[in-house]
């Protein structure tokens, strides 16, 4: 096949840690073409949906993990011309990734594969998107108003308050209600009332770890990966700190992940990463679930190889179909002189 991932700047990827760079090794052991673009790199010209990509290469070179590519020069091609798309790119999702979602929706209507489907990711917050399924959801609030917020915590005493837009637990507050902060945190994180947030119930289980369970093709991956927070920390995310530890998937975890895997995959999201705390979920991700590296090198399960082989039987599919549309007869119709 031939995969173009779009990513962010190749020399900010951490390969010990970064699931994109396992898909590619994994693509790449297969002797699939890779070739990678930047957000930027998108373009429409001449009535099509273009993309800048520059061929990859993988180098192995253990004792210098900044030098573990080499780029070709840059090649103008139609987005329909590979195989699969692969959308990397991490948020924040601002007013430039939904425009890029807007031409790679496009290149799909020209034929192009899009992973994940550029409409998919822009109808799922990854925040808002546990609305949906409010069985699995801890209590929780959408509001600008510092009203309802206060109302919020008054009821539950303990909470935690976040953008919807961030990443990484970036801007994430837990707040009690003996908090003396608890006015300017609202008036930051809402810009004083400018700005929808998302409240929830502070779930203590988040001592025992913040669980990514990874969907891929809507089947669970059997491990997830427990982030759990350092001394002192409410946030398991590995960027603030956390510790990333596989365990099971327990039936309260693959009830969630089942419920959901076939509804997000018929929508077009291959590749999906659920956060739950406890038994409640708390974020549907979307747009470069990480995660992959962790588990495989904790339990042995090749994460990335399942990713490769869910795009390998979806090309399979599509060539069928393909030739499928190729062979099939015209419909009988009536001469124009009958």
């Amino acid at each position: 096949m031939k995969l173009a991932f779009i990513l962010d700047p190749l020399d900010s990827i951490k390969i010990s840690k970064d699931s994109s760079y396992a898909m590619m090794y994994e693509a790449a052991s297969r002797r699939h073409q890779l070739y990678t673009l930047q957000q930027g790199d998108l373009a429409w010209k001449n009535h099509q949906v273009v993309g800048f990509a520059r061929p990859l290469t993988l180098v192995d070179r253990p004792d210098n993990p900044y030098h573990w590519y080499e780029e070709g020069g840059t090649e103008e091609i139609p987005l329909s011309g590979f195989d699969a798309v692969l959308m990397r790119k991490d948020p924040p999702f601002d007013t430039e990734y939904i425009y890029s979602t807007y031409l790679l929706e496009l290149a799909e209507h020209q034929g192009a594969y899009i992973i994940n489907s550029p409409r998919g990711i822009r109808d799922h917050n990854e925040k808002l998107a546990i609305t949906e399924f409010p069985q699995f959801i801890p209590p929780s609030l959408v509001t600008s108003q510092e009203q309802l917020i206060l109302g919020f915590l008054t009821e539950h005493e303990d909470i935690i308050l976040k953008p919807l837009d961030g990443m990484g637990g970036a801007g994430i507050f837990r707040v009690q209600n003996t908090d003396h902060n608890i006015g300017v945190i609202i008036e930051t994180l809402t810009r004083y009332g400018t700005r929808t947030i998302m409240v929830q119930r502070f779930l203590p289980e988040i001592r025992e770890g913040d669980k990514r369970i990874l969907l891929i093709a809507g089947k669970p991956v059997d491990y997830a990966l427990a982030r759990i927070p350092k001394p002192g920390e409410t946030r398991g995310n590995l960027a603030a700190g956390g510790t990333g530890k596989a365990q099971p998937l327990s039936v309260h975890d693959r009830k969630i992940a089942e419920t959901l895997g076939s509804i997000l995959y018929a929508r077009g999201l291959m590749l999906v990463g659920l956060d739950v705390i406890g038994n409640h979920l708390t974020e549907i991700n979307v747009t470069s679930p990480t995660g992959m590296r962790e588990i495989s090198d904790q339990t042995g399960i090749n994460v990335a190889g399942l990713m490769i082989d869910a795009l390998e039987q979806a090309q399979i599919h599509r060539s069928t179909g393909r030739m499928h549309l190729s062979t099939a007869q015209p419909p009988d119709l009536p001469h124009p002189d009958s």
